[in-house]
């Protein structure tokens, strides 16, 4: 208290009443740095109040008067005269409440740190959160069960996947070739070119990947990068991603997306730059297969200026490349949206 030590010793004489059956008395009261001291007129003190502990009953007016807080049975009333001493006792007392704790704001401030943290988490932990359970709970038949929902959205405005009995065995084996049975291969008649891939390993390619190229290659390559990049992203997260916390907090309660939300995706899925695939990785892939890359190097660049490395790789084997189809299936293949 020792910006108080101006205030050591002042005194007044004032009205104090014990209780509110008892009579008032005059009294000497001293204000010290954190007491008031009443005494009677002979100097004996009587009882000290704390100044942290009173308050006054009629701010503003006179006779001022003041009593323990919480307890307005006891008393002390000074006349106007005592003007002095009431205003140092004001600032006496306005310093120590300053002084006191708040415990009100206290609350506030947590409140606030509390509210603060939980917004913090809103915004950056909890999507994250969402969408990391999201990706490991839902089953890929769940994953699947949304790609052929969104393949059918996008079939509004593509056409439906093409089918002819003389050329589903084709499609079939030229599945096995390249996805081997890693996933699901479908032919779309328009809207796309010349490939995407789709939620539960789904692989979609356009129907001039068949018509116009004379060998079955130029499509198994097209099909192979499509699942190369099908592996190297994750076509669910990107979803999830698109759809937002809400949406995937959907999907967790009650195991679907809204099909408005799925609407909206199937025509920005189509519209997406193709992820790059590192050359060794596609070597490596296609020779697994026992692929030939060369067909697809030479669609992608007709020079073969761009995909040197794709060609020279295939000149450097030891076997023989095995053809993604025979003549008669490709023939088939071909005409399975109708030529």
């Amino acid at each position: 208290m020792t910006a108080l030590y101006k205030y050591e010793r002042l005194e007044a004489e004032a009205l104090w009443r014990q209780g509110t059956d008892k009579q008032h008395r005059d009294v000497i009261v001293s204000v010290g740095n954190s007491t008031l001291v009443i005494s009677d007129m002979q100097g004996r003190p009587l009882t000290h109040w704390s100044l942290a502990a009173i308050a006054r009953s009629n701010p503003g007016k006179f006779p001022a008067i003041y009593h323990p807080d919480g307890d307005d049975g006891e008393r002390l009333e000074f006349a106007k005269s005592e003007q002095s001493v009431i205003s140092d006792i004001e600032k006496l007392r306005f310093v120590i409440g300053k002084r006191r704790p708040k415990p009100g704001r206290l609350r506030l401030t947590i409140l606030a740190l509390i509210s603060l943290a939980l917004a913090s988490l809103g915004l950056f932990w909890l999507p994250q959160a969402v969408q990391n359970y999201a990706l490991r709970v839902v089953p890929p038949v769940k994953q699947q069960e949304i790609g052929l929902k969104i393949l059918s959205l996008i079939s509004e405005f593509t056409g439906q996947p093409c089918r002819a009995a003389l050329a589903n065995d084709s499609l079939a084996l030229l599945e096995d070739k390249t996805l081997q049975g890693q996933g699901s291969l479908y032919v779309l008649p328009d809207g796309l070119y010349p490939t995407a891939h789709l939620p539960g390993n789904i692989i979609l390619i356009s129907r001039e990947l068949l018509e116009d190229y004379e060998d079955p290659d130029v499509a198994a390559g097209f099909i192979l990068m499509e699942y190369l990049r099908f592996e190297k992203g994750n076509i669910f997260q990107n979803l999830l991603e698109y759809s937002g916390t809400l949406a995937t907090f959907q999907l967790l309660t009650t195991g679907a997306l809204k099909e408005e939300t799925l609407k909206r995706y199937s025509q920005h899925i189509l519209l997406q730059p193709k992820l790059t695939i590192e050359t060794s990785r596609v070597i490596e892939r296609f020779q697994e297969l026992q692929l030939s890359m060369s067909p697809y190097a030479f669609a992608l660049d007709m020079t073969g200026e761009q995909t040197l490395s794709l060609i020279e790789a295939d000149s450097l084997v030891t076997w023989n490349f095995k053809p993604s189809l025979s003549d008669a299936d490709w023939v088939r293949l071909q005409n399975i949206c109708g030529g």
